[in-house]
């Protein structure tokens, strides 16, 4: 694999994964912000889709709609098809709570199944790209 891939694929995946310990640090006490946590459980998953899709050689859709991205990967990989209905959990997280509305934010619950199902889409990802795309811990 060519390293300008390699490192779009990696960039796609610290970015996912900046994403998923800013929605771990951003709902922790004492002052929680479950709004724009949520929000980045939504952005864990996308990113992370299209890391997959990065690393297959796909066009990246400009879309945050995660069942459009589950169904592109699942093209690649039928294995995706267990992922739709928590696709469609966490996209409407993108907008939901991001603007004034008829709820300011989530209530605990459900930001802890969009966190739930973020860390498994993200893990579930790079469970199925080689190791050398994987970003170093740092």
């Amino acid at each position: 694999m060519d390293e300008a891939k390699k490192s779009a694929v990696q960039s796609w995946l610290i970015k996912a994964r900046h994403d998923l310990d800013s929605a771990v640090k951003l709902s922790q006490e004492p002052d929680p912000r479950l709004d724009t946590a949520i929000y980045h459980c939504q952005q864990t998953g996308e990113k992370s889709l299209k890391a997959f899709l990065v690393y297959h050689d796909q066009v990246i859709e400009k879309t945050h709609d995660l069942r459009l991205l589950v169904n592109l990967s699942e093209k690649l990989d039928k294995q995706f098809h267990d992922w739709i209905d928590k696709a469609a959990l966490l996209t409407p997280y993108v907008a939901e709570y991001r603007y004034p509305g008829e709820y300011l934010e989530p209530d605990a619950e459900e930001f802890r199944e969009a966190l739930k199902v973020a860390r498994e889409l993200h893990a579930f990802v790079l469970s199925l790209l080689p190791r050398e795309v994987h970003p170093s811990q740092k």
